[in-house]
């Protein structure tokens, strides 16, 4: 019965995906929508995208730096692991299951509370497509999520820098030459494409359970939850698939 009633779920959140194109607002009013969704999504990320990437990135070098207890293992290698583990893994992943819990509970519980209260059913009324409405802004917004994880790679990195360097675990000589070592262009790539795919999971997941919950103000808290278990479990599986795909 459970298995049917999540293959019910999937096949619904595709049919979502193509009315989301389907009758398209008027660009003057969905410009506004976007320019929105840009600053609440993305630009209201920044602060705690910049603050968790600084300090891990600062964790992952003392850490790595602390396991060199052998005087032959040089020291380069601080910085080549923190390169490694920023770029391949923490910034991509772990941002976005962060993201999963600060953007998908912001667009699942506004989204829920408009159906609560009715005005979704007002936008149908007005013969207004409410998912392309609702849910395409967030999709165009989380088109420069590549953006926000950019920045995550570079102040994880710089954390893990002064972390190393004005810790006393090495040398700037030493973490610079070891974020060069046997750089495989590639991998940035490889980054990219996980987190524009991670920015779909993001913008239309928790856009589902908010656009489908049924009940009241206290539904809308457990569609929240919801939204980001499923976000969640979505992007760890997601990275799993194209980690054996692209890197294998």
């Amino acid at each position: 019965m459970m298995l049917i009633r999540y293959i019910s779920q999937i096949g619904k959140y595709f049919i979502m995906w193509s009315e989301i194109f389907k009758k398209p607002t008027k660009w003057s009013v969905m410009k506004v929508l976007i320019y929105k969704e840009i600053d609440d999504l993305i630009i209201g990320s920044l602060g705690i995208v910049a603050f968790i990437s600084f300090f891990v990135g600062g964790v992952v070098a003392i850490q790595t730096a602390l396991n060199l207890t052998n005087p032959l293992i040089p020291k380069y290698l601080i910085g080549f692991a923190t390169r490694q583990s920023v770029i391949l893994e923490f910034a991509p992943t772990f941002i976005s299951v962060v993201m999963a819990g600060k953007m998908g509970s912001f667009i699942t519980s506004s989204i829920g509370t408009m159906r609560v209260t009715e005005q979704i059913d007002a936008l149908e009324v007005m013969g207004v497509n409410s998912l392309n409405y609702l849910v395409f802004p967030k999709l165009v917004a989380l088109l420069l999520y590549p953006f926000l994880i950019g920045i995550s790679m570079f102040i994880g990195i710089l954390g893990g820098y002064i972390a190393a360097v004005y810790g006393g675990f090495g040398t700037e000589a030493d973490f610079v030459s070891g974020l060069q070592q046997k750089f495989i262009p590639f991998h940035i790539a490889y980054a990219f494409i996980k987190t524009f795919i991670f920015g779909l999971l993001l913008a239309t997941i928790p856009s589902f359970h908010g656009y489908y919950m049924k009940g009241g103000a206290l539904e809308v808290g457990k569609a929240s939850t919801v939204s980001f278990v499923w976000a969640s479990v979505s992007i760890i599986a997601v990275n799993y698939i194209l980690t054996q795909l692209l890197l294998t």
